[in-house]
């Protein structure tokens, strides 16, 4: 097993602000190297699952990702991949099934393209095991200069299940989204992507009711019309395969072990980024009497609430429950082999009894047995450097690389573009002209200046208190003569106070709206077809295969 060190540094990710700009870390150029480090890792491990070569599960569930990602695909358009060899390279990359924005959205051109230069599986995991907690999109509307935002809801706040179970609700309000959304977002963008987009939803909602499916699906053809190949799958999916019951079973069977390295590694990275909130990046699995908390959710299809799992070991079984009345038993025991309980998993499974990874399993899973290399967003990326953690503590490996990608494209507005900095500088001068007015008289000064001598007779008595060094008995008076002095000189500046006001009025209202026109994350829906398209390809290593 490799000796790895336990001091790291944490690398810290920052969204590009700059308008059609973008984050590719490591670069496009260097995938190929990284793609072989991590071939050449995972073929010299020789961890074992409880019965398990890490070999063979490896192959296992890559041939189980395709099979599943292809019947997935299969069922609403046509992908030509160049490989689905299993035992060949297969990148990966995921995300929730929700109306991301168009930063979000470059992972999956970029999955499609590292995997055609490379002779590559390209699968995209929809993550279906979170809850479905955004409803509503964020649609500019009103003028340029005056914008404003509103929430368009796709449907009903209620249930709050895991996309997996997310039915539509009312099928009323889902069916005018896209047309609610257009019109109101029609006095800035013309002509948004989701005209022709909801179409597509509603079409793919009269083959599944599940509300983020129709987003996921309809978003896949319309990539597969802008030539981008790729397979999709969702998670539940992947965790349905009888190799994660592999995981979930030594997971399981470890399950005090793994705890203490989940909440070391946690904990480390909250006390490296000063982070006090104890549910970030992920809240510590918990201890209760017997039982221990491992971080998978489950549920079952009459409950689709999903639950905390927690185990306690039994002799030579283990013990599942959600500590709410669900209770299996596995037939296993640390370090025993894993196979009955495996095949229990699977028998659960068929049952309606739902297990599904949480956010770090979830890439450690992918990252580390599904493919070869990981295409994550900045949240993703900053998270995961937990799961390395887990990874090099737990299994003893030296954690895959990932490549982190995002980018920034605003919405083609023409917009007064103001800055904190505007707002900051007209704050000083009007208090200036408070404090010192004598800054801003200008022409008054000249010496044929009409009505000048009360301005220089007053400009003549502040200089002179101000020469005038401060003492414990002449700080009251100096101070009194001072304010005197200022509010006599507010006539002669008045003019500079007005124009002041009008400027800071008009840029407070710019401010605003830069921060509804410049906001980054506006779902890809609202932005032009044409723009979106050219935008993501544009980001893509136009090269041959190499």
């Amino acid at each position: 097993m490799t000796t790895l060190p336990e001091q790291h540094e944490y690398r810290r990710f920052s969204a590009p602000r700059e308008d059609r700009s973008a984050l590719v870390d490591p670069p496009f150029a260097a995938a190929r190297d990284v793609i072989a480090e991590n071939v050449e890792r995972r073929l010299h491990s020789d961890y074992d699952f409880q019965g398990r070569s890490f070999a063979d599960l490896c192959a296992q569930a890559r041939a189980e990702l395709l099979a599943a990602a292809r019947r997935w695909t299969d069922a609403y358009r046509r992908v030509d991949l160049p490989s689905e060899d299993p035992a060949g390279l297969v990148l990966l990359a995921g995300h929730q099934p929700e109306l991301f924005h168009p930063g979000v959205w470059f992972k999956n051109f970029a999955l499609g393209e590292l995997a055609r230069r490379h002779g590559a599986a390209a699968v995209n995991l929809v993550i279906d095991s979170d809850t479905t907690k955004h409803l509503a999109l964020r649609v500019p509307g009103g003028t340029a200069t005056g914008p404003r935002v509103k929430l368009v809801p796709l449907d009903q706040s209620e249930p709050l299940v895991p996309y997996e179970e997310r039915q539509i609700v009312d099928g009323r309000t889902f069916a005018e989204f896209g047309p609610r959304a257009a019109e109101w977002i029609a006095p800035l963008v013309r002509d948004p992507l989701v005209r022709e987009y909801w179409p597509m939803v509603l079409e793919r909602a009269r083959h599944t009711r599940k509300l983020g499916y129709c987003l996921a699906q309809a978003r896949h053809q319309l990539e597969g019309r802008w030539g981008l190949q790729t397979l999709e799958v969702p998670q539940s999916w992947v965790c349905a395969c009888e190799s994660f019951a592999w995981l979930v079973a030594h997971l399981v069977a470890e399950a005090p072990r793994f705890r203490e390295v989940y909440n070391q590694a946690a904990r480390e990275y909250r006390a490296a980024h000063g982070i006090r909130n104890a549910a970030h990046p992920v809240p510590d699995l918990a201890a209760e009497g017997p039982w221990t908390e491992v971080p998978f959710w489950v549920w079952t299809t009459g409950e689709p609430q999903r639950r905390r799992l927690f185990v306690r070991q039994a002799g030579r079984e283990t013990v599942l429950s959600d500590r709410r009345g669900l209770e299996c038993a596995l037939p296993l025991a640390p370090g025993a082999d894993a196979g009955a309980a495996v095949a229990r998993l699977v028998e659960l499974a068929r049952r309606g009894v739902k297990i599904r990874s949480r956010a770090l399993v979830t890439t450690l899973w992918a990252r580390l047995v599904l493919g070869d290399l990981f295409l994550h967003g900045i949240g993703g990326a900053k998270y995961d450097q937990v799961t390395d953690r887990l990874i090099e503590r737990f299994f003893g490996l030296r954690a895959p690389t990932i490549m982190v990608l995002s980018a920034t494209l605003l919405l083609p507005i023409q917009r007064r573009q103001a800055v904190a900095g505007q707002a900051n500088d007209v704050r000083r001068q009007l208090r200036d002209l408070t404090y010192h007015p004598e800054r801003f008289l200008g022409d008054l000064l000249a010496p044929d200046n009409a009505g000048g001598d009360e301005l220089w007779s007053l400009l003549a008595a502040k200089q002179q208190w101000v020469r005038t060094p401060q003492t414990p008995e002449n700080a009251h008076s100096r101070w009194r003569a001072f304010c005197r002095i200022n509010a006599a000189l507010q006539p002669y500046v008045e003019h500079h106070r007005r124009q002041l006001v009008q400027t800071q009025s008009q840029t407070a209202a710019d401010l605003r709206a830069e921060a509804i026109l410049a906001w980054r994350e506006y779902g890809s829906c609202l932005y032009p077809e044409e723009l979106l398209h050219e935008f993501l390809e544009a980001l893509l290593p136009r090269q041959a295969v190499l």
